[in-house]
């Protein structure tokens, strides 16, 4: 009989990831993972829904882009896009989306579920292939900035690509659940590590090499990036758990999205010059 190999199990553990190796693992990761990943969470998602994170927030509601109505003709740079399903409902408002991913598995998604209608682009958010002053708005829901080892490098590139007076938000992890045990229930409500180690936090194969890297921010990190970026802040959003929602992802759930938050959505602005 022969004998199936092992799973791999990647080592989890703190150590510095650069730039390079960080955009490597993380294209890898989602490559691997993206079939998974919408079939866990294709149906919270939807097709054509612009949700913030795992609580739910919903762009219908939150308008933190502006108005609905407004968007109508608007041209909108998604940044970590995945299957595009923020571009979709963008493009369902009469505005113009452009969806950028790094990874091309979680392209063919988009692919999938519209057959092109939304235009892809595959490309690292760190260097943008756009022209200066191409896009009226940029937004990214978990996309890019939670996983890049130079924050400021997207942030300034996002600038450049926005015209004057052009928006930008994105959503993270919340700071704050760097320290605390990525758990859903009991146990990850209990203070396990230091909120200022900026360690990141790296799964790395038998060999060394990092094959999913995410980067810890405090929010005073944020706000610098931001600024660093040539953006002004103009809201930090923190969402309750809403109580329809019942259900766990990873380490966020009704009991800890009722005592914690579980995402930081930072509204930025380009200036008008």
């Amino acid at each position: 009989m022969i004998q199936e190999p092992e799973p791999f199990e990647p080592e989890a553990t703190r150590r510095d990831a650069d730039v390079t190796e960080s955009s490597r693992a993380n294209r890898g990761w989602w490559d691997r993972n993206a079939d998974d990943y919408q079939v866990e969470h294709g149906t919270f998602l939807g097709d054509d829904r612009f949700v913030w994170g795992p609580e739910g927030l919903d762009e219908v509601e939150a308008e933190l882009l502006g108005p609905a109505e407004d968007l109508k003709d608007k041209v909108v740079l998604e940044i970590g896009a995945g299957a595009a399903q923020c571009s979709r409902w963008l493009a369902a408002q009469g505005a113009h989306p452009v969806a950028l991913d790094l990874s091309h598995r979680q392209l063919q998604h988009a692919l999938r579920i519209d057959g092109g209608a939304v235009p892809l682009v595959e490309a690292d958010a760190g260097a943008l292939p756009f022209a200066d002053g191409s896009f009226d708005l940029a937004c990214s829901a978990y996309g890019a900035l939670p996983f890049v080892a130079d924050p400021v490098r997207v942030l300034r590139d996002v600038h450049r690509v926005l015209r004057p007076g052009g928006r930008f938000v994105f959503s993270v992890t919340h700071p704050i659940r760097w320290a605390f045990p990525d758990e859903p229930g009991p146990e990850g409500l209990s203070v396990a590590a230091s909120y200022f180690d900026r360690t990141p936090y790296v799964e790395q194969d038998d060999e060394g090499r990092a094959v999913y890297v995410e980067h810890h921010r405090t929010v005073g990190d944020r706000v610098r990036d931001i600024v660093a970026g040539g953006f002004r802040l103009v809201d930090l959003v923190e969402p309750q758990w809403p109580a329809w929602n019942t259900q766990e992802w990873g380490g966020w759930s009704p009991l800890r999205g009722n005592l914690i938050p579980g995402t930081a959505i930072f509204v930025c602005e380009r200036s008008q010059i």
